[in-house]
C-alpha cells in the first residue's frame, strides 16, 4: 500500500515542469518532503505579504494569483508557487486562492533547503524557472524594481549554494 502511494506521488511529481529531468531516485526524496492535501474552494493557501514557510504543486485543480484585488495569472495542475519566498526570504509576492477545490504538495521551508542541497540540478532548475518569470515580465511591459533585481542574483545564487 505504501508503495503505491509513494509510486502515485513520484508519478504527480514526474508532471511538474521543475522536477521533469529529474530521476527516480531523486524524484522519491523529494516525495518523502512532500505532504498530499485537499484544499477547497475559496481558500487563501498563501497571502501577499505574509513570510513564506512552504513550497507548493497544484495536482488537480486550478487557482488564482491575486495581487492586491487584481487576478494576475491563473495556475493550473502541474504549477507551482511558493519558491520566491523561500529564497530570498522576503514577504509573499501575491495571493493564492483555490478557484475549486483543489490537491496540492506541500514541501516546507526546512525540507525544501534540505532538497536544494541534496538534489543535483534542482537548484538550476529553479534559477531557470525564475528567469522565465522575469522574461514573462519584461514581454508583458510589467514595470519592474530594477534596484531589487540587482540584489537577487547574489541572494538567490547565496541561497542555492552556488558560488
Amino acid at each position: 500500500m505504501l508503495r503505491r502511494q509513494l509510486s502515485k506521488e513520484i508519478d504527480l511529481l514526474k508532471k511538474v515542469p521543475l522536477f521533469s529531468n529529474l530521476g527516480k531516485r531523486q524524484l522519491n526524496e523529494i516525495s518523502k518532503h512532500a505532504n498530499q492535501l485537499t484544499v477547497h474552494a475559496g481558500h487563501v493557501m498563501v497571502k501577499e505579504g505574509e513570510k513564506g514557510g512552504a513550497f507548493f504543486f497544484i495536482v488537480e485543480g486550478t487557482a488564482q494569483v491575486k495581487k492586491g484585488k487584481k487576478i494576475i495569472n491563473n495556475l493550473k495542475s502541474g504549477d507551482y508557487f511558493g519558491e520566491i519566498s523561500l529564497i530570498d526570504e522576503k514577504p509573499r509576492t501575491a495571493s493564492v486562492i483555490a478557484e475549486k477545490d483543489i490537491t496540492i504538495l506541500v514541501i516546507n521551508k526546512r525540507s525544501f533547503d534540505h532538497l536544494l542541497k541534496t538534489i543535483k540540478g534542482l537548484e538550476n532548475n529553479i534559477l531557470v524557472s525564475l528567469c522565465g518569470y522575469l522574461r514573462r515580465a519584461e514581454d508583458y511591459n510589467t514595470p519592474l524594481d530594477r534596484s531589487r533585481l540587482l540584489l537577487q542574483p547574489a541572494v538567490m545564487r547565496k541561497k542555492l549554494g552556488i558560488k
